[in-house]
């Protein structure tokens, strides 16, 4: 009687933990939506609510620490069980980061929203949203333990670097071309690495859910598109 008591709460525990893990995938997809609103309009009132959500992300990652701690040290888990909750440890760091990346991008769109010439943002929005389907793939496979979806969560990342290396050659080239845009191309650069972190972070949620569902991380070698360490801009017309 006893056995199956201890055993019914453990699974109670479980389940609570996993709500919590998704409640925070879905503030991080909203918070990560809400910055590129902000980015696309240079809105600094959209921004500002990424501002004011980032606390209860981190309120979260510090309740999933507190559950995990109590199941192992109450529980001993073993097996997939003990699985489940080392990788809802790490997806939960992984979520707060990226959380903490959605409010950098929000504090640049503030900055933006003040400078006198507007900067090209519309690139940069695209490669943020190639990033938010992501992080909706991402909860996904995590909720329903899908390990084929997180694997495709993984092989978009080196789509999301090589969007952000052109990137890097289209702000270089803005800034050779116009002065005025050097200050606002400046800020994207930064806003464009701070979404290229997240689809990182993303990616290592999907790894941490093959993780989770077979045992094991992936044995290939991430594919990294990120080539902006070598990028340079074209010559000008004409040269």
């Amino acid at each position: 009687m006893s056995g199956g008591h201890t055993l019914a709460a453990f699974d109670t525990e479980l389940e609570a933990l996993r709500t919590a893990i998704d409640r925070m995938g879905e503030l991080v997809e909203r918070q990560v939506g809400l910055a590129l609103d902000s980015l696309a309009g240079l809105d600094a009132e959209i921004a500002g609510e990424v501002l004011k959500g980032d606390a209860e992300i981190d309120r979260l990652e510090m309740e999933v620490e507190a559950m995990t701690v109590r199941l192992i040290a109450l529980r001993q888990p073993m097996a997939k069980d003990l699985r489940e909750i080392v990788a809802a440890l790490k997806i939960a760091s992984n979520l707060e980061r990226m959380g903490d990346f959605a409010r950098s991008v929000a504090k640049r769109a503030v900055t933006l929203s003040t400078l006198p010439v507007a900067p090209p943002v519309a690139s940069l929005v695209r490669m943020g949203r190639m990033v938010q389907v992501m992080i909706g793939d991402m909860r996904r496979a995590y909720i329903e333990q899908d390990a084929d979806l997180a694997a495709a969560v993984r092989d978009c990342d080196g789509e999301v670097d090589a969007a952000y290396t052109a990137l890097f050659r289209e702000f270089l080239t803005y800034m050779m071309e116009s002065p005025a845009q050097i200050t606002g191309c400046t800020h994207l650069l930064f806003a464009a690495k701070s979404i290229e972190r997240i689809g990182d972070h993303a990616t290592n949620v999907a790894e941490n859910v093959s993780f989770l569902v077979k045992g094991r991380l992936p044995s290939d070698e991430r594919r990294k598109e990120d080539h902006s360490s070598y990028a340079v801009a074209p010559p000008p017309e004409g040269t």
